[in-house]
């Protein structure tokens, strides 16, 4: 299976076959039903919740209506610190950036905390092609990377596999990607762990360059935050000497008093924890040998459709998101059809509205995304920084519906019309038209009131799929406007 996500089928396609698959489903059903029922016990013991909720919606929306003046006041502690800053506008800049700094290095392989932003970019394929290698150290990442697989989970990418599916990818892939798994390696977590833990303590140890993202960034002393929970993270951020991170423009918080919200919302709704075990801070660069962290940093901002995303009024609060994926986990549809139907490295609720506005809605796929929900609005229940995940779906889905697809040509932002949707436009204007002319729509209603007979008890064509497992309702036997007519309209008339 490749390891992106390029010209995957759209939504309900994929969704289709995934739905079919008994392993998967079962799979997605113990893990999503597990960690949601621990975080609900987690987040019921804070007595102030709600209150931590709106802190973390106001500071973020504060954040990104001043995002222009708190990048820079970031890019000036990040360098008065000792950093670098880079800007890229979309993914290729960002990684020509990122290979170009591993190259300079002299270094061909890196190791790598657990990152969104570099996946959302395609950053280890871009290496890769540059002959550097890129080793992921996050367990679960791992997982995805020795098995040729895509990640299908915000918090746990390899969540569609089970136990022995792990162990087998372990023993037959491990040995050529360094250190092999143990012999008469069984399917227990703790056998499992410990053989990823000697596979890649090796890679620890050699490697001098380091590559991670970022959950947070503090504007005001330019400090870089990786929560984790496994301790991977921590060894790549002090180990190299060299650390590259990327991260998405829209992680920056004012203060360390606006950090202070997160850092006890993010792990009951994410880990389920009280707090993370590894909370990993950085703050540009150390000179002594024997000091822990690195002796050149680099940040590279990412902005890949995010100044696009801010400019929607409604669109703009999935900006708003810490990648703790609650809302993957409470999500039906998430739970019967898996990640890897969304197309995305951002799957579930939180993708189906992120992603068509990153990448926009040209494609079959992003155009889908809109639509792989059934509003139940448990997501928007969940969330830790109240993102209404709901009303940006139905927002999004008007944009495709309109044909809505932004495009740059040059300096022009050109409103690009949709295909396949001129039926339901039709539809809609001639709707419109009757519903605004009542002479029309009274002649309309008694035409229509004299087929009453001949309405089938199954629809045709496309909705064939619809009366399939549901009976039309009955017509009544009179129409509601003769029904007025005979019992209300005397008194209409003072009689």
């Amino acid at each position: 299976m490749s390891g992106t996500f390029v010209g995957m089928p759209a939504f309900p396609k994929a969704a289709h076959d995934a739905v079919n698959n008994p392993t998967l489903r079962g799979n997605l059903r113990h893990a999503t039903h597990t960690i949601r029922a621990k975080r609900a016990k987690a987040v019921s013991e804070v007595s102030d919740w709600a209150a931590l909720r709106e802190a973390g919606k106001q500071i973020k929306d504060h954040t990104l209506r001043h995002l222009d003046r708190y990048l820079v006041q970031l890019e000036e502690s990040v360098t008065r610190a000792g950093g670098t800053v880079h800007w890229a506008a979309d993914a290729d800049e960002a990684n020509r950036i990122v290979t170009g700094l591993v190259k300079a290095t002299g270094e061909s392989e890196v190791v790598k905390v657990k990152s969104m932003a570099t996946q959302e970019i395609g950053l280890n394929e871009a290496l890769e092609a540059e002959g550097i290698h890129a080793y992921e150290t996050d367990l679960a990442e791992l997982i995805v990377q020795l098995g040729k697989d895509r990640p299908s989970h915000i918090l746990v990418p390899a969540i569609h596999r089970n136990r022995g599916e792990i162990r087998d990818i372990f023993a037959r892939e491990m040995s050529a990607w360094g250190r092999p798994a143990p012999d008469g390696l069984t399917d227990t977590p703790a056998e499992l762990a410990e053989a990823a833990r000697l596979h890649l303590r090796e890679k620890f140890l050699r490697a001098k360059v380091g590559i991670s993202g970022a959950n947070f960034m503090v504007a005001e002393t330019g400090t870089l935050v990786v929560v984790e929970s496994e301790g991977n993270g921590r060894m790549c951020l002090t180990l190299p000497e060299t650390l590259i991170s990327v991260v998405g423009i829209e992680k920056i918080v004012p203060t360390w008093q606006d950090l202070e919200v997160f850092l006890q919302t993010l792990p009951r709704s994410s880990t389920a924890e009280r707090m993370n075990p590894y909370t990993s801070m950085w703050t540009g660069t150390t000179d002594a040998q024997t000091a822990d962290g690195p002796r050149t940093f680099h940040l590279v901002l990412l902005d890949n459709g995010r100044t696009d995303t801010l400019a929607d009024q409604v669109g703009r609060q999935a900006l708003r998101c810490i990648r703790c994926s609650a809302c993957l986990n409470v999500c039906p549809v998430y739970e019967r059809a898996g990640g890897h139907a969304y197309g995305s490295v951002y799957p579930g609720p939180i993708g189906a509205i992120l992603s068509p506005q990153l990448r926009g809605t040209a494609s079959e796929i992003d155009a889908s995304l809109p639509y792989a929900s059934s509003l139940c609005g448990a997501c928007y229940e969940v969330c830790p920084v109240a993102i209404d995940i709901p009303e940006v779906l139905v927002h999004l889905r008007e944009r495709v519906a309109q044909g809505g697809q932004v495009t740059r040509q040059g300096t022009k932002v050109v409103l690009k019309p949709a295909k396949g949707h001129a039926a339901e436009r039709a539809a809609m204007r001639a709707a419109r038209w009757a519903l605004s002319h009542p002479g029309a729509l009274r002649t309309g209603q008694r035409l229509a009131s004299r087929t009453r007979r001949l309405h089938p008890r199954a629809l045709p064509g496309p909705g064939k799929a619809w009366t399939g497992s549901r009976d039309l309702p009955a017509v009544p036997a009179e129409p509601f406007r003769d029904w007025w007519q005979r019992t209300q309209g005397g008194k209409e008339n003072g009689k």
